[in-house]
């Protein structure tokens, strides 16, 4: 039985300082849902304080949505692999261009990375399957059903296997898996889609509860991933009772995800342990 309720509250009771290195486009959301979640952000990027910053810090967040800062993110993932510091990478749109093609080969052969949170199409790419994704969202031919989330389950494996990362793998059902044991969880909403940033927003979660569950991370990214699927069922069924749309859906998200406790979590949990099929 995997622990998705004691990460939450280590968050509440640690204050996780989490820096991230992260796109213009989200990074308010994203310091947002660190605050939310009970963490602390600190959106440093320059690189000449990268290295100083990330000593003062529970966990690195890498989000290849700011490409410009590639050498900020290999300078400070350097640095907090050396501190035992958890690091936490987004490859967004890894494969789409050749630039990104070479950065994510970068990163990963430079920085040990804790944990790996991205679509299929881009978990697919760095487990060296085709698949370039459609810009920062998933290809439609990756987009996880159950018909073909046994390959993507294959593929995330391979890829854990290979770096020694959790990879979180987001789509209507998320794979989380560190090569050896497997968790599929079935929360979240459509509306989640229609929002700038929510993969960034739970990449940065992920390492908030990383920084706050340093001897268990696996049960840390489960519980981070299960916390924002809830948090957006709660704010979609707000949003459907209120016929608002999704810039409040976004608010409500985030209050979600604030407000969580173990009543709320335990009840909307759907998961499900993968068994490998030989």
């Amino acid at each position: 039985m995997f622990d998705f309720i004691s990460p939450l509250y280590n968050v509440r009771k640690n204050e996780p300082l989490v820096q991230c290195i992260t796109n213009f486009v989200t990074v308010n959301d994203c310091a947002n849902i660190i605050l939310a979640a009970g963490g602390s952000p600190s959106m440093s990027q320059d690189i000449r304080e990268v290295e100083e910053s990330v000593c003062h810090s529970d966990a690195l967040v890498c989000n290849m949505g700011a490409i410009d800062f590639t050498e900020s993110m290999i300078l400070a993932g350097k640095k907090a692999n050396i501190l035992g510091i958890p690091v936490v990478l987004d490859p967004v749109a890894a494969g789409g261009t050749s630039l990104r093609r070479e950065v994510s080969k970068r990163l990963l052969d430079e920085v040990h990375f804790t944990a790996i949170r991205g679509n299929a199409s881009e978990i697919r790419y760095l487990a060296g399957e085709s698949s370039i994704g459609s810009g920062v969202d998933v290809a439609l031919e990756d987009r996880i059903t159950e018909q073909n989330i046994y390959g993507i389950i294959e593929a995330a494996n391979m890829l854990a296997t290979r770096t020694g990362s959790i990879i979180a793998v987001s789509g209507p059902i998320d794979i989380i898996t560190n090569g050896e044991n497997t968790v599929l969880l079935r929360n979240g909403c459509a509306t989640m889609a229609r929002i700038t940033g929510s993969g960034c927003m739970l990449t940065s979660l992920i390492g908030t509860f990383c920084g706050s569950n340093k001897y268990d991370y696996f049960s840390a990214v489960c519980s981070a991933v299960a916390v924002m699927g809830i948090s957006g069922e709660l704010a979609e069924i707000k949003r459907l009772k209120n016929g608002t749309g999704n810039a409040t859906f976004r608010t409500d998200l985030i209050d979600a995800v604030f407000n969580m406790n173990k009543e709320e979590l335990e009840r909307g949990l759907r998961y499900e342990i993968y068994e490998r099929r030989d």
